[in-house]
C-alpha cells in the first residue's frame, strides 16, 4: 500500500522537474556565458575603418505640377470640296509619312471638269492659229494697200480677243486640275494617325474634319507653373518629369514660356519638349517635377543598410559597443545613399554589415 502511495507520488513530481529543465535548457541556461562586448567580426569592422560618422547634407525639395503631355506637330485632316468618300487607308494607330495617300474622293464629275476645260483649251488653241494667221496676212496686205486700215484693226482685236480667251481657258484647266487633286488627300507630315471620323461612302464636306495626326516625335509636357517657380525658369531648361502610368522619370527642355499669366490661377503655361519614347501619347498625364526649396537631410549609403522582414536597421557603435538601431527610412538618392527620416542624430557613428 505505502509501495504503491509513494509511486503514484513519484510520477508528477517527475513530469514538474522534466518541464523546469526544458524551460531552462530553452532559456540558454546551459549554453556558454558571452562577456558583454563587441563580437570578433563587429570588433573587428570597427578597426577596419568601416565606420561612417553621419552629417547633415543639403537636398532640393522639388514641387510636382500636374501637366499633360501634348503633340507639338499635330493637324486635322479634313476635305477642300464637296464629295462622296470612296476609300480611306489608314486607321488609328497607323503611322503615316508625309505624302502618303490617306483619302480618295469620288473623282469622275471632278476629272470631267479637267476634260472639258482642255478640250475648250484645244478648240480655242485653233482659232487663235488662225487668227495669228489672218493677222499676218491682214499686215501684208496694208502694206500693199490692198485692204484699209479698218480691217487690219479687226484682225487684230480678233486675235487679241482669242488670245484673251486662250489664257483664261489655260487658267480653267488649271483651276479644275488643282480642284481634281483635291480628290486625292495626301499625309501633310510624318506621324501617327489619332482618330478616324468617317468611313468610305459618307459624304466628306468641305472643312469637315476626317483624320487627326500628330507627330511623336514632337511630344511636349504642358503645365500651368505658379508665377513663384515660373519667374525662375528659362528657355531651354532642363527639367525633370514623372510619367506615373509609365512609372517613369526622364528629362525635358523649356521649349516657350506663354508671357502671360492667367488671372485665376496666377500661372504661367509652360512647354518642355521631350525626347522621343514609344511609349508616350498624347493626353496622358504628366507631373513637372521644379526645385522649390532645399532642406538638411541625414543620408546614409545605402551598403550600410540591413532588412529584418519589413524592418530596416543600421549597426551603431556607441561607447565602444555596437547595437543595433532600427530606422525609418525616406527616399532613396541616385548618390547611393538614402534617407534617413528617424532613429539616427548628427555625429552618430555607424557600422558597415558585416558577415556574422
Amino acid at each position: 500500500m505505502i509501495t504503491k502511495l509513494i509511486k503514484n507520488s513519484l510520477m508528477p513530481i517527475s513530469a514538474i522537474i522534466f518541464l523546469l529543465t526544458m524551460v531552462a535548457w530553452l532559456a540558454g541556461s546551459f549554453d556558454e556565458k558571452v562577456a558583454p562586448g563587441l563580437d570578433n567580426n563587429l570588433q573587428q569592422a570597427s578597426t577596419n575603418n568601416n565606420s561612417y560618422t553621419l552629417s547633415y547634407s543639403e537636398q532640393v525639395i522639388y514641387e510636382p505640377i500636374s501637366g499633360a503631355i501634348e503633340a507639338k506637330q499635330a493637324t486635322i485632316i479634313s476635305s477642300r470640296i464637296l464629295a462622296s468618300i470612296e476609300k480611306i487607308t489608314v486607321r488609328a494607330g497607323d503611322t503615316v509619312k508625309k505624302g502618303e495617300l490617306l483619302i480618295e474622293l469620288e473623282r469622275s464629275e471632278l476629272d470631267a471638269q479637267v476634260l472639258q476645260a482642255q478640250e475648250r483649251i484645244n478648240a480655242l488653241s485653233a482659232r487663235y492659229r488662225e487668227a495669228e494667221n489672218n493677222l499676218q496676212r491682214a499686215k501684208k496686205l496694208f502694206v500693199e494697200n490692198l485692204i484699209s486700215a479698218t480691217e487690219l484693226d479687226n484682225s487684230k482685236a480678233s486675235f487679241e480677243s482669242l488670245k484673251a480667251e486662250l489664257t483664261a481657258a489655260k487658267q480653267a484647266l488649271t483651276q479644275a486640275q488643282a480642284i481634281a487633286a483635291y480628290a486625292s488627300i495626301m499625309a501633310p507630315i510624318d506621324g501617327k494617325v489619332v482618330n478616324r471620323f468617317a468611313e468610305p461612302g459618307d459624304t466628306a464636306q468641305p472643312g469637315q474634319k476626317l483624320l487627326a495626326i500628330y507627330n511623336p516625335i514632337s511630344l511636349r509636357v504642358e503645365a500651368n507653373v505658379r508665377e513663384q517657380l515660373a519667374m525662375g525658369l528659362q528657355q531651354g531648361q532642363a527639367l525633370k518629369v514623372e510619367i506615373p502610368s509609365l512609372n517613369q522619370t526622364q528629362l525635358a527642355h523649356i521649349d516657350e514660356i506663354v508671357p502671360t499669366a492667367n488671372t485665376a490661377s496666377r500661372s504661367f503655361l509652360v512647354k518642355a519638349n521631350l525626347d522621343y519614347n514609344a511609349a508616350l501619347m498624347p493626353g496622358m498625364y504628366a507631373r513637372l517635377l521644379l526645385a522649390a526649396q532645399t532642406e538638411q537631410v541625414l543620408k546614409v549609403p545605402n551598403n550600410y543598410i540591413e532588412t529584418l522582414g519589413q524592418l530596416n536597421f543600421i549597426w551603431l557603435l556607441e561607447n565602444n559597443q555596437v547595437q543595433r538601431r532600427f530606422v525609418r527610412l525616406g527616399k532613396a538618392g541616385a548618390d547611393n545613399k538614402t534617407v534617413i527620416i528617424s532613429g539616427l542624430n548628427v555625429g552618430d557613428k555607424i557600422m558597415k554589415p558585416v558577415q556574422r
